[in-house]
């Protein structure tokens, strides 16, 4: 997976590829399915849920820029793997679920694998988590029509917002750099993610 979905495909970041093939994807999606957790696509994790492919995984959490001392926002927990991911390269992260369900399974999955510096809340990911707040980097994990605003009012200077931009469709995936100007834009690829549902976000 690591060789043929991830270096192959432009992921250069030495970290980001040990941490992907440390981490046992199959443990994050149904037993029915645990043949088929490393293959180049998105899986239904349940709740009209999936987790993403590994290659999209792998370049939001490249483009985080993490080196092991940040603390980081999740924006969707879903499955966990994707946290699990991050938990790896930094030293807290945040991680916001909307449907109670997944947030159970993920939390139990991630405590199994001795992922303690995650802590996962249950509520609306559009309004972030301020009590942490600000955070060295933000990811969103499901698409939206524009950038929530609260998001933007708790990335620290410097901090990297990653988020999916679009309708309900497609979207761009974009990367937001808060500089001493305002942010700077960078769009990273098309991508296709389920919907943000919260006030910031599509109508739940």
């Amino acid at each position: 997976m690591v060789q043929e979905q991830l270096v192959n495909r432009g992921i250069k970041d030495p970290q980001v590829l040990q941490a992907m093939g440390k981490v046992p994807r199959h443990l994050f999606v149904e037993s029915a399915l645990a043949d088929r957790a490393h293959d180049d696509e998105p899986l239904p994790i349940g709740e009209r849920q999936t987790i993403s492919q590994p290659y999209m995984v792998a370049l939001m959490t490249e483009a985080a820029e993490l080196r092991g001392e940040q603390k980081v926002l999740e924006v969707g927990t879903g499955s966990g793997y994707q946290t699990a991911i991050l938990a790896g390269l930094c030293l807290n992260v945040f991680s916001i679920e909307k449907i109670h369900a997944l947030a159970v399974k993920a939390r139990a999955v991630l405590d199994g694998l001795s992922y303690y510096n995650v802590a996962i809340h249950i509520g609306d990911g559009t309004l972030g988590w301020s009590e942490h707040a600000p955070f060295d980097a933000i990811l969103v994990t499901a698409g939206t029509p524009e950038l929530p605003r609260p998001l933007i009012g708790q990335l620290a200077s410097g901090g990297r917002l990653i988020i999916p931009l679009g309708d309900e469709r497609s979207q761009v995936l974009k990367r937001f750099r808060r500089t001493a100007s305002g942010l700077e834009e960078e769009g990273l690829g098309d991508c296709r993610f389920v919907k943000l549902l919260g006030r910031y976000g599509w109508p739940d």
